[in-house]
């Protein structure tokens, strides 16, 4: 399965999670590789496909190894590096579900609480009603609230060539975000089914906001970055540019996958806010998905409740939880994280149960290339 990805906030994981999660069958390893060749020759792969670059680190009891593939600048040529920091998209969603799991457990808040306790008035209209959704049903998806990324002019304005240009450093307030899925109906009735939806995690972070009178990138800072040292990893608000050492990003910013390709590195994560602007590298990435499945930044009962899944149609390999994606790979290891789609960056991060084997990398190009086929050939594919 090749994954296609186009320019959407969720297209790395909704596209992950609609088609089966085996792989090729991969070459033995060399062992001058260190056991990881076939992981090397996947990000080849998705380079030859059409990539412009390709970084990831992987750590395994200890050891970290890292590699890179094709550029990070299309005009200079330059490579990528494994120290490249780079947009995360909705990998964001489980450092937000990690902090609202950390206020359920100090009291502050419940998963059963209404999302109109905490935002009253703002999830209303069109059938909407944030009385009959909890908290839990936006960290896992089944709310039913409407997707403000699927509106159609937010893809014209965002998404596509001629809007994003004349719109790349827009402010947008999570309010209008929330208030544009507001304008449609919802996909269904709350806790009756599942659905990607970007608006539950504006509102998941709003309700942060509301629990603890800071703005939720301040939490995610003090609560996991700052005692994880994770140095390269920052929620920038309103910063339009990534900082050093990073690649150039790049789009088709258009729904084919030919044609003109461009830079697209520079804009406003504020489209996103908490479904997905946060930006980090892959040594970062490792520590937090290691640290969160070892019990080191949730209790016990809070880490449960953030892996028990809910079915996903279309993927009878994969169950979502809460901001976090479980999946059994082809060989059956099973593996936990969340992929995350932006303009011109699609990124992956997956660990496995007991947190001593994650793999985290980065595409700099958001119209090719195969996520799934880097994560096979990582885990299964020795």
């Amino acid at each position: 399965m090749t994954t296609r990805v186009r320019v959407t906030l969720v297209a790395a994981t909704a596209l992950a999670l609609s088609a089966a999660l085996a792989g090729p069958a991969l070459a033995a390893p060399d062992t001058k590789d260190g056991g990881h060749t076939a992981t090397r020759e996947a990000m080849r792969a998705a380079v030859k496909d059409g990539v412009p670059g390709v970084t990831a680190t992987a750590r395994e009891s200890g050891r970290a190894w890292s590699a890179t593939a094709g550029v990070g600048n299309l005009r200079t040529g330059k490579k990528r590096s494994a120290d490249d920091r780079y947009r995360v998209g909705s990998i964001t969603k489980t450092f937000v579900a990690t902090v609202l799991l950390q206020l359920e457990a100090e009291g502050r808040l419940s998963l059963d609480d209404t999302v109109d306790k905490w935002l009253p008035g703002l999830v209303e209209g069109n059938g909407h009603d944030g009385t009959r959704i909890t908290l839990r049903q936006l960290l896992n998806h089944t709310s039913g609230i409407y997707n403000y990324t699927d509106d159609k002019t937010f893809v014209r304005t965002y998404f596509l060539k001629d809007g994003f240009f004349q719109h790349r450093y827009d402010t947008t307030p999570p309010e209008d975000l929330v208030a544009l899925a507001m304008t449609h109906e919802p996909v269904f009735e709350p806790g009756t089914d599942w659905s990607y939806s970007n608006t539950n995690f504006v509102l998941a972070g709003l309700v942060i906001e509301q629990a603890t009178g800071h703005a939720y990138g301040d939490e995610i800072r003090a609560r996991i970055l700052d005692p994880l040292k994770m140095r390269a990893t920052s929620v920038p608000g309103t910063r339009v540019t990534v900082p050093q050492p990073s690649s150039r990003a790049y789009s088709k910013l258009a729904v084919a996958t030919t044609g003109p390709t461009y830079d697209v590195t520079t804009l406003s994560p504020t489209l996103a806010h908490a479904a997905g602007e946060m930006i980090s590298n892959s040594s970062d990435l490792n520590r937090f998905y290691s640290a969160l499945q070892k019990g080191k930044l949730l209790p016990p009962r809070q880490l449960k409740e953030m892996k028990t899944t809910v079915e996903v149609e279309g993927a009878p390999n994969a169950g979502y939880g809460l901001g976090l994606m479980e999946r059994e790979l082809s060989c059956g290891i099973k593996v936990w994280g969340h992929g995350g789609g932006i303009h011109g960056s699609v990124s992956e991060a997956v660990t496995t149960t007991d947190g001593r084997h994650s793999l985290s990398f980065n595409f700099n190009g958001d119209w090719s290339g195969d996520t799934e086929a880097v994560v096979e050939a990582e885990f299964c594919g020795k």
